[in-house]
């Protein structure tokens, strides 16, 4: 994920509900599809931040070796001036970027 790219607002905004139902034509859809986005990139921000964080990881057991890493530092409060995962979900799914698939649940018979 190219976090410099993220177009999304860095606070939460109002919504008119009216612009979430567009693609779907239901507003419960269209927020799982928006929940799920969210998990995953929550998931792959973690996992990014974690990758990145490994290289100042220390692997000892004195306590007096440990001191602040400028850099370290710096990363996280990056990630942490980030846009919320849900945020930047609602802006990919109003500017369609999300790709979605609708799948018909089969039918009981009675």
């Amino acid at each position: 994920m190219d976090v410099k790219k993220i177009n999304a607002p860095a606070s939460t905004i109002s919504r008119d509900l009216s612009d979430l139902d567009k693609e779907t034509g239901n507003v419960y859809e269209s927020v799982r599809i928006i929940g799920k986005r969210a998990n995953k990139l929550s998931h792959d921000l973690k996992q990014e931040l974690n990758r990145k964080l490994e290289e100042f990881a220390y692997y000892t057991d004195n306590l007096e070796e440990v001191f602040e890493n400028r850099e370290q530092i710096e990363i996280s409060k990056f990630y942490e001036r980030l846009p919320k995962p849900v945020l930047i979900a609602t802006q990919e799914f109003l500017e369609g970027k999300l790709l979605y698939e609708e799948v018909e649940e089969p039918e009981e018979n009675q």
